[in-house]
């Protein structure tokens, strides 16, 4: 490839002189538009690192009825969301297949030359981060709420609560991995957010922020989750149906009797081995955030949970000995320190 590249440079013009010509096919990679637009481009990938923990807000406890609902308004405007940062993402991947590079050798004759050539550009496009930028452009999470889950046999709360969990976290590895990748590129070819030691510092701190935001969605989600547990283990008690624990029209019984099952209890109010250890997610059962539909009101307070638990590294966390529960207080703990080691690291840089 190199042989055939430097081929190709030799029989062009310089870049300055192509660009007046060719502007309307290939970008240049150091001109103002792509400048401009990997800033945007890198802003936008990390604003919309915060929209998929949006999607584990949508299960919400009723707790009147003493079931598990689905907030319709949520999600639908969090799909709304979510699609139109996908459209930015597949706009970036176009830009990619229109934008010239500058190979390694650029210096032939003292004069400074970049690729234009269609099968070079697409070529080193393909090979590179094509495959990190379709995954991160996918619409899983709206294919899955929209499509799959209404038309799953069984309640649609239970798949819910499982298919969101399984995407989310299959799809947000590639987004990171995507959004660190473009960071490293746009900061060493214009050295965005390192020009500036408070550039840098707010950018990391943003990121601690929208790491308590994650965090504080995981917690909603698996606050509800551990009410299920135990309504699940006081139903089988009961030799109740636990499909109408999800909230339904076909939704028969009685069930007033999960109050006294599965009391709201701390850790030294527990005196009977039957009554449920809710751990670290007592406090969003007792605020009854998992039943608001309000979700300025989710977000503010699971987002201020998230940030109080990751700059005290877990230390004020209560886990029961659940083992999904104790992996999320370590995770929490990890992230908190690495988070922070980022950010003094960065300040003082």
């Amino acid at each position: 490839l190199r042989k055939k590249e430097l081929l190709f440079l030799k029989e062009h013009r310089t870049k300055e002189e192509r660009a007046e010509s060719d502007s309307m096919k290939f970008f240049d990679p150091e001109g103002r538009f792509i400048l401009l637009w990997n800033k945007t481009f890198l802003l936008c990938s990390v604003i919309a690192l915060s929209l998929d923990p949006l999607f584990f807000y949508i299960p919400v406890i009723k707790g009147s009825q003493k079931c598990l609902d689905i907030d319709h308004k949520l999600k639908i405007g969090v799909c709304v969301l979510r699609s139109v940062a996908d459209i930015l993402y597949v706009f970036h991947i176009v830009i990619q297949f229109r934008t010239a590079y500058v190979p390694r050798y650029n210096h032939i004759l003292g004069k400074r030359e970049f690729i234009d050539e269609p099968h070079y550009v697409a070529k080193r496009y393909l090979t590179s981060y094509f495959i990190i930028d379709v995954l991160a452009a996918l619409p899983l999470p709206q294919f899955a709420v929209l499509v799959i889950i209404p038309n799953l046999d069984g309640p649609a709360s239970f798949w819910t609560e499982n298919l969101l969990k399984f995407i989310i976290f299959s799809q947000y590895i590639p987004r990171v991995i995507q959004a660190s990748l473009f960071y490293k590129k746009v900061t060493r070819i214009s050295g965005f957010l390192t020009e500036k030691a408070w550039a840098g510092a707010g950018f990391n701190f943003f990121l601690y922020v929208l790491a308590s935001h994650v965090v504080g969605a995981l917690w909603y989600l698996f606050a509800v989750e551990s009410e299920l547990r135990c309504w699940h283990i006081a139903c089988q008690r009961r030799n109740c149906e636990s499909k109408y624990l999800y909230c339904g029209k076909d939704r028969v019984g009685d069930y007033g009797f999960l109050n006294t099952s599965c009391p709201l209890l701390e850790r030294n109010e527990i005196k009977d081995s039957t009554n449920f250890d809710f751990g670290i997610f007592l406090d969003a059962l007792q605020t009854r955030v998992v039943e608001t539909r309000d979700i300025r009101e989710k977000i503010l307070y699971c987002s201020w949970w998230g940030l109080q638990s990751l700059s005290s590294l877990g230390q004020g966390l209560k886990a029961s000995t659940f083992y999904g529960e104790v992996l999320f207080a370590d995770f929490i703990a990890v992230i908190g320190l690495v988070l922070f080691a980022l950010l003094l690291g960065n300040m003082q840089g």
